[in-house]
């Protein structure tokens, strides 16, 4: 069956870490331009729309020729940015939830993501990452994922889990593969509308993950693996970083 695919990035100019984030250069373009048009290259989408909440991101995007909506200034999540979304493109049967602050994202990546969606099955998806180094495994930024033999997440933390109880933890990688999430997110229209009118749940609040809520309230979340890596920008000194690690591809 063919699905009508929007993709969404949510962009906020307010941040603490990093205020007016998706306007910040990037080697001559604005970060969410950059976002915007490695999105764009998806072939699966046949939309891609900023979500903002700022006249500045608007007209930017406007600048560049992108798509842009104005939504609420009140959303807690980028999930619920989307939700709104999709209450205006309603002929949208699966949303992609792209992440603002990677401007590299490869588009094989949203590929990936959407065949998920391949079986009917799936409600919610995302994608996890090979974890190969005892400094990402152990980095409580990191969230980790553990998955079921369907691939599907059961859960997610900001600590290493599962824990070893019989090995040192300097030989853990050796013993168990591990799995680091990466933020992008999948969802079919119907699952996304009931899952924006869940109150906030215990594990969502423990951990500060809001994937967490939706596990609790018994939703599935199909997870398949990629081997490329994405490079986030959450503050300032993190452009230096991200271009040095993309140099090759500008």
């Amino acid at each position: 069956m063919a699905h009508n695919i929007i993709g969404i990035i949510p962009a906020r100019y307010a941040s603490s870490r990093f205020p007016g984030k998706p306007l910040a250069d990037i080697a001559g373009k604005s970060m969410i331009q950059r976002v915007y048009e490695q999105a764009s290259k998806a072939p699966s989408l046949s939309l891609v729309m900023v979500a903002t909440d700022d006249e500045r991101i608007a007209n930017h995007v406007h600048s560049f020729g992108g798509k842009v909506i104005m939504t609420a200034s009140s959303h807690q999540s980028g999930t619920d940015r989307c939700a709104e979304v999709l209450q205006a493109y309603k002929n949208h049967d699966i949303a992609i939830n792209i992440q603002g602050d990677e401007p590299f994202i490869d588009p094989a990546q949203i590929e990936l993501l959407i065949s998920c969606f391949n079986t009917d099955q799936t409600q919610i998806a995302t994608l996890i990452k090979r974890i190969h180094s005892n400094e990402e495994l152990f980095n409580k930024n990191t969230p980790k994922v553990v998955i079921n033999q369907h691939k599907e997440a059961i859960y997610f933390s900001r600590a290493t889990i599962p824990y070893q109880r019989n090995a040192p933890e300097n030989d853990w990688l050796s013993h168990h593969t591990y799995y680091k999430h990466i933020g992008i997110y999948g969802y079919r229209a119907a699952i996304l509308k009931t899952l924006t009118g869940l109150p906030i749940s215990p594990l969502e609040r423990t951990e500060a993950l809001e994937q967490l809520r939706w596990i609790e309230n018994g939703y599935r979340i199909q997870t398949a693996e990629t081997t490329l890596d994405t490079h986030a920008v959450d503050q300032p000194d993190d452009i230096d970083r991200v271009l040095l690690a993309v140099a090759h591809k500008l």
